[in-house]
């Protein structure tokens, strides 16, 4: 049986990236997978790494139960919206304090390189946005994109990153936001 954590971004809850998280749980769970969730919005944990790498600070109690989700899911699914250019505060401030040296990744000795500590994971980004994706990708260079899949979950081990955007969210209708959810369930079922 598939393992998959779905992990939500946004800070609304009122927002259309919850809807994408609940189509993807539902197609996840039709196609037979376990699927835990974390809702970063709902999370009780200081966002801001103060010390940076020099002094460690302690995990929250809800950071700890993230992070046992994302040790214990095969597939990691990330839902966010881009917002000039990245994604919310809310979610860099999640990465920041969980994915840290000797959890995510750690530094070998007198060495450049490092082990991946999430090696044997894969993942999807799904990304809501203002603009089209292609749009995204070629004039602005997807640095949302770039950041969460080189920069920390490539960075980690975590191989393959499947992409996929969602939107012109502004100004959708109900017809077209109804297509968008019955896609990302039946990547859920496809565990994609």
């Amino acid at each position: 049986m598939k393992k998959i954590a779905i992990i939500n971004g946004h800070p609304n809850k009122d927002s259309f990236n919850f809807g994408v998280t609940e189509a993807y749980r539902l197609g996840a769970s039709e196609a037979g997978a376990e699927v835990r969730e974390i809702v970063i919005r709902d999370l009780n944990f200081n966002l801001n790494l103060q010390f940076g790498y020099q002094k460690r600070m302690e995990l929250e109690p809800d950071l700890i139960k993230a992070w046992e989700i994302i040790q214990w899911a095969d597939h990691l699914v990330w839902v966010h919206p881009v917002w000039w250019g990245g994604f919310p505060a809310l979610m860099k401030g999640f990465i920041d304090r969980l994915f840290l040296p000797g959890m995510a990744y750690k530094y070998r000795e007198n060495s450049v390189w490092w082990d991946k500590l999430l090696k044997g994971k894969t993942a999807h980004i799904i990304t809501t946005l203002d603009q089209p994706g292609w749009y995204y990708r070629l004039f602005f260079g997807r640095p949302s994109v770039n950041q969460l899949k080189k920069s920390i979950l490539e960075y980690c081990g975590v191989k393959p990153v499947k992409v996929t955007y969602v939107g012109i969210i502004r100004n959708s209708k109900e017809e077209q936001r109804s297509q968008w959810l019955s896609k990302v369930r039946e990547l859920g079922k496809k565990y994609k």
